[in-house]
């Protein structure tokens, strides 16, 4: 029998309203047990590399509250984790010749990513798009049972990252990983977390994460696991404006998070403020793959793009690729911006990819 039930507490952000995710250190066996006892339905369970653990997916059919539910499994001795699913969103705003090389210092004739692993979490991507055609090393559906209608976002991250022909990216030559996560621009912790797995598993160097949610305790235990492994996590600071609440990932410790900036190195008027802002890289009226051609894009989901693509630049040239040294050494070879030091708004200020080459390359 479980335990008392212990007192609701509080949720924020966004969440799907009717399930919950438990981890476990059985099997699917031990999952559909515990979701028999509560009155839950057991919808998926998985192994994840990352959590160490089984995470599985339980509904809440006769509509009782998450936060009721979670409290009610809190006596569980089974159970290692009980967290809602909270929802996550892609980071474009609304938008109509990339100027990104020449503010961040990147000399687009040398740039390169070849044989640096780059994951991109995301919408699904056009993959004839001539500016990707050929160049996706792996592919993962983590939606597989719904219909793909999104591929505009996804495309211009990936084309931002490792586009070449007639869109050159910031990383030509990198080993593409891509996952699609998001469908309507949202996606839950469940999938965000199976997308990540198999980023890790299929030896992702890089992982773009141009997306933002609440904070959820299950994506920060993977999100740390993978960085200590050695995977650099980039993340978008998000567009909810000055007034917002702290994005994540990119407010996990450890996550590089970008803000976005125009062609004047001003911050966009959208973007997050806060104390986690890392970098500040171009991401406002840059020009982007999108289906069946180009389009100019804004949201500081491109600016991390931009970011994911340095580092591959600075990983393809060097030796030492651990995520502190990395994040380290983009941090102290920014250009400050706004008031003297790190600030809310640019955080250590805007990349500068090529004073951080001279220094990889000097050291």
């Amino acid at each position: 029998m479980p335990g008392p039930v212990a007192p609701q507490r509080a949720i924020s952000g966004g969440f799907v309203p009717d399930e919950v995710l438990v981890t476990l250190d059985g099997d699917e066996d031990v999952a559909a047990a515990v979701a028999a006892q509560f009155g839950l339905e057991l919808r998926s369970a998985r192994g994840s590399a990352l959590l160490g653990r089984t995470i599985a997916r339980l509904g809440i059919p006769d509509g009782r509250p998450v936060a009721f539910v979670l409290a009610q499994l809190e006596g569980d001795g089974r159970l290692a984790d009980r967290v809602p699913n909270h929802v996550f969103q892609l980071q474009q705003a609304a938008g109509v010749v990339n100027y990104a090389f020449e503010r961040i210092a990147l000399d687009a004739g040398s740039v390169s990513g070849e044989n640096v692993s780059v994951a991109v979490i995301d919408t699904a991507l056009d993959v004839a798009h001539p500016a990707l055609a050929g160049r996706i090393e792996s592919m993962f559906d983590a939606l597989p049972d719904m219909a793909v209608k999104d591929r505009a976002h996804g495309t211009s991250i990936s084309g931002l990252i490792a586009g070449d022909g007639p869109f050159r990216g910031m990383a030509p030559g990198v080993r593409l990983l891509h996952a699609r996560a998001f469908e309507g621009g949202i996606s839950s912790t469940n999938v965000l977390l199976a997308a990540l797995d198999w980023a890790v598993e299929e030896g992702a160097q890089i992982v773009n994460m141009s997306f933002v949610g609440p904070e959820n305790p299950l994506f920060s235990s993977a999100c740390r696991n993978a960085m200590a492994r050695g995977v650099v996590l980039v993340a978008a600071a998000g567009n909810n404006g000055p007034g917002a609440p702290f994005g994540y990932p990119a407010a996990y410790d450890g996550v590089i998070a970008v803000t976005a900036t125009d062609v004047h190195d001003r911050v966009m008027k959208k973007a997050n403020r806060g104390r986690y802002i890392d970098l500040s890289a171009p991401g406002v009226n840059v020009v982007a793959p999108i289906p069946g051609g180009m389009d100019v894009v804004t949201g500081t989901s491109f600016a991390a793009a931009i970011v994911s693509g340095a580092i591959a630049n600075l990983i393809h040239a060097g030796k030492d690729a651990e995520p502190e040294v990395l994040s380290q050494l983009l941090r102290t070879t920014a250009v400050d911006l706004g008031d003297p030091g790190r600030d809310e708004d640019f955080g250590d200020g805007l990349l500068n990819a090529g004073a951080a080459m001279e220094k990889r390359v000097a050291d």
